[in-house]
Formats: C-alpha cells, sequence, structure tokens
C-alpha cells in the first residue's frame, strides 16, 4: 500500500511540475511583450527601476500565469522531492525558447535547437539518478532540518551574497553583466524552495486536523516566502527588460538549479546515501544541462539553420584553399551572402591562378 501510494504521489508530482514548466514558460513571453510594449511608449523601463509594467496588462497576464506555475509548483514539492521537481524546470526553457520565436521574432537557431534538446535530455537523466532526500512528514522534523547548522551557515551565505549582489554590484554592472540580477534570482530562489516545501507539510497536516496555525514556523515560512519571491519577481523582470529572452531562462535555470540543489542535499543530506553510478549520473546529466546552455548562450548570433548544413558540407574541400571562414561569415549576414560568394570566388580564381602558375614551372 505505501509503494502504490508512493508510485501515485510521484506521478502527481511530476504532471504538476511539468503543467508548471508550460506555464512558466509562458510568463517570460507575456511580461517580455508587456515591458516592450511600455518601451515603446516612452515610460522608464524595469531595467532602470522604473515599476510602469504595473499599468501594463500583458505584464500583469503574464505574473498570472507564473503565479498559477508556481502554485503548481508548489503542490510539486508537496508530492514529490525536490531533486525529481527542480531539474524538470528545464521544460520551461524549451516553452520560452520555442514561444519567443513565434512572438518575439527571437530567432532559435540550430545551435539553440540543440542546447534545448540537450537541457532535456539531461534533465531527464538528473531525474533518473536523483538522490532520494529523507523523509519529513510533520513541521517538528522540519523545524530541527532548518536548524542545522549546516543549513544556518548556507542561509547566511545565501542572505550575505544576496545583499551584496543588490546594494553594491547591481547598481554599478546590473544593466551590463546579465549574471548580476539572475544570480540574485536564483540564490534567493534556493531558500524559497525550502519555504515551499515547509509550508507544503504544513498544509498536509492542516488537513489532517492538526493545530498547524498555532506553530510558529508556518507563519515564518509564510513570511520568508513572500519576501522571497517579491525579490525573485523585481529582479527577475530587470533582466527580462534589459537581456534576451531565450538567454535569460535558461542561464536563469542552470543556477537556479545548481542553487537549489546545493540547498536539498546540506538541508536533507541525500547525498549521503547516494550509490556511485547515481552520483555519476546526476552530474553527468547536469553537465548535459550545461552544455545545452552553452549551445543557446555562445551561438545565439550565429545565423545557422539546417538548409545551411548542405551547403557547409559541400564547402569542406574549400576549407583547405582558406574560404571556410568567409563561408561561415555568409551563414551569419544574409544581406552579404551576395558579397561574401563573389569574395570566395575570386579567392578560388586567385588559388587557381597560383597553382597554375606553380605547374607552369
Amino acid at each position: 500500500m505505501s509503494q502504490t501510494r508512493g508510485r501515485y504521489d510521484f506521478c502527481i508530482g511530476l504532471v504538476l511540475a511539468m503543467s508548471s514548466s508550460i506555464f512558466i514558460g509562458g510568463s517570460f513571453i507575456l511580461k517580455k511583450k508587456g515591458l516592450l510594449r511600455l518601451a515603446r511608449k516612452g515610460s522608464m523601463r524595469a531595467g532602470q527601476g522604473g515599476h510602469a509594467y504595473l499599468k501594463e496588462w500583458l505584464w500583469w497576464a503574464g505574473l498570472l500565469s507564473m503565479g498559477v506555475g508556481e502554485v503548481a509548483n508548489f503542490a510539486a514539492y508537496a508530492f514529490a522531492p525536490a531533486t525529481l521537481v527542480t531539474p524538470l524546470g528545464a521544460l520551461s526553457v524549451l516553452v520560452s525558447a520555442i514561444l519567443s520565436s513565434f512572438f518575439l521574432n527571437e530567432k532559435l537557431n540550430l545551435h539553440g535547437k540543440i542546447g534545448c534538446l540537450l537541457s532535456i535530455l539531461g534533465s531527464t537523466v538528473m531525474v533518473i539518478h536523483a538522490p532520494q532526500e529523507e523523509e519529513v512528514e510533520t513541521l517538528n522534523e522540519m523545524s530541527h532540518k532548518l536548524g542545522d547548522p549546516g543549513f544556518v551557515v548556507f542561509a547566511t551565505l545565501v542572505v550575505i551574497v544576496s545583499l551584496i549582489l543588490i546594494f553594491v554590484v547591481g547598481p554599478r554592472h546590473g544593466q551590463t553583466n546579465i549574471l548580476v540580477y539572475i544570480t540574485i534570482c536564483s540564490v534567493i530562489g534556493a531558500l524559497s524552495v525550502s519555504c515551499v516545501k515547509g509550508l507544503g507539510i504544513a498544509i498536509k497536516e492542516l488537513f489532517a486536523g492538526k493545530p498547524v496555525l498555532k506553530h510558529p514556523l508556518s507563519w515564518i515560512l509564510l513570511l520568508s516566502l513572500i519576501v522571497c519571491v517579491s525579490t525573485q519577481i523585481n529582479y527577475l523582470n530587470r533582466a527580462l527588460d534589459i537581456f534576451n529572452t531565450s538567454i535569460v531562462t535558461p542561464i536563469y535555470y542552470v543556477i537556479f538549479t545548481t542553487s537549489v540543489l546545493t540547498c536539498s542535499a546540506i538541508l536533507f543530506k541525500e547525498w549521503q546515501h547516494m550509490a556511485a553510478d547515481d552520483i555519476i549520473g546526476t552530474f553527468s546529466g547536469f553537465l548535459t544541462i550545461i552544455v545545452g546552455i552553452f549551445l543557446l548562450h555562445a551561438f545565439k548570433d550565429v545565423n545557422f539553420t539546417l538548409a545551411n548544413l548542405p551547403l557547409s558540407l559541400r564547402k569542406d574541400d574549400r576549407a583547405a584553399n582558406g574560404t571556410l571562414l568567409s563561408t561561415y561569415d555568409c551563414f551569419n549576414h544574409d544581406e552579404e551572402s551576395s558579397a561574401c560568394l563573389g569574395e570566395i570566388q575570386s579567392t578560388e580564381s586567385l588559388s587557381a591562378r597560383r597553382n597554375g602558375s606553380l605547374s607552369a614551372f
């Protein structure tokens, strides 16, 4: 009976996590379109500290979509371990990237598509080899976990790093460095997940008829969650307003997942009971996600599609004559393709004349 109940909870958590990714991925698009509309109207942008987006209905639609996704995510953490739910957030990367190409004209090239695929495959591997967290069924057990010296040190470091990024690094480099605002959202997100996990236990106990509302930990977790989520929303808006959505989403996923897995490992001591193959599988899956994110980020400005692939293969023989770079540049700049091809032909003619001159000797 217990095993059947465990499978049932697993399936519920899995479905909720997947639906959460769909709603959250869509929320990025709605928010971005709202912010772009405000920019066209000349309003002070969120990246500059403006809050005009509060009057934009598209932004509110995105917030509602994210709220639905977060609720589903909240429920998923109540039914399944964080190490199962969190890696499935990679689906929001795929959803956001695909919707961005349709609604925001942020083209996703071949490298980006491969990167999305690798992110999904890596997440799948991580789910298969995910460590099983210790059973925490009551708020009293959760309070003991939160009072562990290791977690206290971790939480203190998170708060200190966040404050430094917000008040020292952010005003200087937030407009130019994509990692600043995203790191703030991600590290604070690790604490948000811990609060969500504790509140999920509290809700279960509430339905069981226990006096949860009289337990001080319930209110501490709720207040902490409100503060953390508010901070995340604020700085995620700034990142979305300044940088490309298809870049913000995957980088946010990587840093956020790393923070949550670290926090979960410290809080629940789950890595102590993992087999060697599961440890290797977890790290392999995460490294696969990193490679996928790199492909999304590093080659985002390269106009390379499957339609270019046969052409590049036909040009392999010309690479030896020094024309590979020109061919690659043609992929990057469609409007200059004729000029590029002309240069390639000129280079080939010059090479032929040189070969002819050499053969004459």
